[in-house]
């Protein structure tokens, strides 16, 4: 079974959210602050803030919730980043270990 994690990112002015889905959250955020697609939505809109994220034991799962999520409206997203991070925090640094939990 592979883990999954969901996640939200968002700009220096918290106007544009993305949310996505991977199964290496340290190294997917670090690839969307390379901006190693450039071309991708997070690249062109300078979405390098983390702002929310959520693990799971089986990425199927977080594909579920991805999407859940992403069929929301903006108002529930934003519900969703407050009712955690109430002062949009860059949560990059809480992640780094994630992968190695020993």
């Amino acid at each position: 079974m592979k883990v999954g994690f969901i996640y939200i990112m968002t700009n220096k002015n918290n106007t544009t959210l993305y949310t996505g889905v991977t199964s290496n959250l340290p190294l997917r955020i670090q690839e969307h602050k390379d901006q190693l697609h450039p071309y991708s939505f997070t690249a062109r809109y300078n979405l390098h803030k983390l702002v929310y994220w959520e693990a799971f034991q089986d990425i199927g799962d977080a594909i579920f919730r991805e999407k859940q999520i992403k069929a929301g409206s903006r108002q529930k997203k934003l519900a969703l980043i407050n009712s955690l991070n109430p002062e949009w925090k860059d949560l990059t640094e809480s992640i780094k270990d994630i992968m190695n939990p020993y």
